[in-house]
């Protein structure tokens, strides 16, 4: 049976754990099967820890709360299988088909994660900031800058002055100009990328508020980010290419999407109309 893609990645970071998560967490590798059926309480008394420590540890991995914990080892002891987004995928005799039903598992369970990482206070405050924001700038490297164009674009549908650059002299020149009225919404899964975090110190500095959508764990972009839109940490960070956690991010970026136009669509149904008019007459061209 391949160990679970939850316990590889508490046994990859048990060095990094506070001495009363390690606790916890070296009890769930021994006992991943006794998991689903206890309390947080439970699991505090077995693993000599507090009930404090066992939801600090579920934040640290990326999963939120103990509930969710248990949700997540006990689907994974259904379907156990190797992570398909690392190299040792090279060794299996999967299928097409087979890899296919995989992905649409592993990236359905990290959408139904979000519900569970995503702070919904941050997320409101977030919508709030954005629909205020004279400008906003958008911020990703690698596999991050698509989603973050992916938000460039469904902002300005909506009316927004929203600039989005993979280019990091480009992004700092951008923001110089920036008022504490505008938000800098940066895109990175790992939230330790150098450019990411260079680039929300300095809007610190200039008092543009920062919007982060990231992994939900103890990373410097987390800690520097005014507001976090979390996904779950279900990747690692030496993969083939961003599978699940592009998929929460797209997730949370349709959602900032649609609860900005529940706000403001009245006032831009206008715009939008003669948008749809000129591209339907471009489509009879």
């Amino acid at each position: 049976m391949n160990e679970l893609r939850i316990l590889t990645k508490i046994k990859n970071n048990i060095s990094q754990f506070t001495e009363a998560e390690k606790k916890v967490g070296l009890y769930i590798l021994d006992h991943p099967d006794f998991i689903p059926t206890m309390t947080t309480r439970e699991l505090a008394q077995q693993a000599e820890a507090s009930e404090a420590s066992v939801v600090r540890f579920c934040k640290s991995i990326g999963v939120g709360s103990f509930k969710m914990l248990k949700v997540v080892l006990a689907k994974e002891n259904t379907v156990s299988e190797a992570n398909i987004n690392n190299f040792s995928l090279l060794q299996t005799n999967d299928t097409p088909s087979s890899l296919f039903h995989k992905v649409t598992y592993f990236n359905k369970s990290a959408i139904e994660l979000t519900l569970n990482t995503l702070d919904q206070k941050d997320f409101e405050l977030a919508v709030e900031k954005i629909k205020t924001a004279e400008k906003i700038a958008l911020f990703g490297v690698g596999g991050s800058y698509p989603p973050a164009i992916d938000v460039q674009y469904k902002l300005m549908k909506l009316g927004f002055n929203a600039i989005a650059s993979a280019d990091f002299h480009y992004t700092v020149s951008l923001l110089s100009m920036m008022k504490e009225s505008d938000v800098l919404f940066v895109i990175s899964t790992s939230g330790k990328t150098k450019e990411v975090l260079e680039l929300a110190a300095f809007a610190k500095d200039q008092k543009v508020t920062v919007i982060a959508l990231t992994a939900l764990k103890k990373s410097p972009l987390y800690k520097t980010a005014d507001f976090k839109l979390c996904i779950p940490d279900v990747e690692e960070e030496h993969r083939v290419g961003s599978i699940a956690s592009r998929m929460a991010q797209l997730n949370i970026i349709d959602a900032l999407y649609l609860s900005l136009f529940h706000q403001i669509g009245r006032k831009i149904l206008g715009p939008l109309n003669k948008s749809r008019e000129q591209l339907t007459k471009k489509k009879k061209n």
